[in-house]
């Protein structure tokens, strides 16, 4: 697994000056579980919140209130993290604080904004209230068996806005009640992606057409915690 360090436009710029070239920072992390939120601030992520650039008094979608991350679920808007990833077993805690809505972690997110204008190039692995697990494509694709009854008919997929980019996950019943604390582990291996919920096996799909890339969570419209967040190499 390779951490990239995604550098600020004016970073750039003074690296470039001083080396010749764009330098960028890399580590390979051991084979102990990394947390990527340090339960006190939101080090390591930035936000892309579209409508926070036409309206400046609008609040940051994203906060830390009593050691959780939390999506507060507008504005629309996704928090990513600074770094990039690649074969690796990421695993989250999360809860819908109070009406049980949308929410998603993206997985091999890069270009931003490469759908509706908001939604950065990656796969979604859905937390939406009742359809943990099931996967979006979001200008990336993936594959699953029984292919054409878990994204209806063929004529129709894609990963554009017009096309049909839900894959629906294996299972009903997994998630636990609105506001108990649901268990995510998420595996990229290669061109696989492996979704457990509760440590149930919801989906496993392959040929992704991404294979590294940021992670980012969402605020699309519900309040959701979360209180884990940790990432382990594959490698």
């Amino acid at each position: 697994m390779t951490y990239t360090l995604v550098l600020r436009s004016s970073t750039v710029a003074l690296l470039a000056a001083a080396a010749g070239g764009l330098l960028i920072a890399c580590q390979r992390p051991g084979t102990s579980p990394t947390s990527l939120f340090n339960g006190t601030d939101l080090t390591g992520w930035h936000m892309d919140v579209p409508d926070r650039e036409k309206d400046s008094t609008l609040n940051a979608p994203f906060l830390v209130r009593e050691g959780k991350l939390v999506s507060l679920g507008t504005p629309n808007g996704h928090l990513i993290t600074d770094s990039v990833f690649s074969n690796y077993r990421l695993e989250l805690d999360y809860r819908f604080a109070g009406e049980p809505g949308n929410c998603g972690v993206l997985v091999h997110a890069s270009t931003p904004r490469a759908l509706y204008g908001m939604f950065p190039q990656s796969i979604e692995v859905q937390l939406m209230h009742e359809n943990a697990g099931d996967f979006w494509c979001i200008a990336e694709n993936i594959a699953v068996p029984d292919m054409e009854t878990r994204r209806g008919p063929r004529d129709q997929w894609g990963v554009t806005e017009d096309k049909q980019r839900r894959i629906i996950n294996l299972t009903d019943g997994s998630e636990r009640p609105v506001g108990e604390w649901n268990h995510v582990a998420i595996e990229c291996r290669g061109d696989d992606v492996k979704v457990w919920v509760n440590d149930i096996l919801v989906n496993h799909g392959s040929r992704a057409t991404a294979t590294k890339g940021q992670i980012a969570l969402q605020a699309e419209g519900a309040e959701v915690e979360f209180r884990k967040l940790v990432i382990k190499s594959l490698e």
